[in-house]
Formats: C-alpha cells, structure tokens, sequence
C-alpha cells in the first residue's frame, strides 16, 4: 500500500511533463502543416539542387 505514495506523485509528474509538451508543441507550430512533411520523403530531389534549379529557372524566365 505505501507504493501508491510514491506512484501517485510520479504519476502526476509524468502528467505535467506531457502537458508542457503539448503546449510547446502547439506553441512551435508543429501541428501546422502534418501533410507536407510526409510527401517530402517520396520526392527525390535534394532540397538544396532543388532550390538551386528554382533560382536557375527564375533567372531564364526574366
């Protein structure tokens, strides 16, 4: 019976950790765009030669 004293506080510590979690998830915006970030895994391209591509295709359109 006497672990309950030691469960119960633990317990709500454990609540409070996943509560600050939570809210500094929510704070850093890591909920606002949960599509993108699972496609970007299927496209093959290198972020940083896609980004250079963009530039060199901006530069032929003017």
């Amino acid at each position: 019976m006497s672990i309950i004293y030691l469960l119960i506080p633990l317990s709500l510590l454990l609540l409070g950790f996943a509560l600050w979690a939570f809210f500094w998830a929510v704070r850093n915006d890591q909920f606002d765009d949960l599509d993108s970030p699972a496609l970007d895994v299927l496209d093959d391209d290198d972020p940083a030669a896609r980004t250079a591509s963009r530039s060199a295709d901006d530069g032929r359109e003017r």
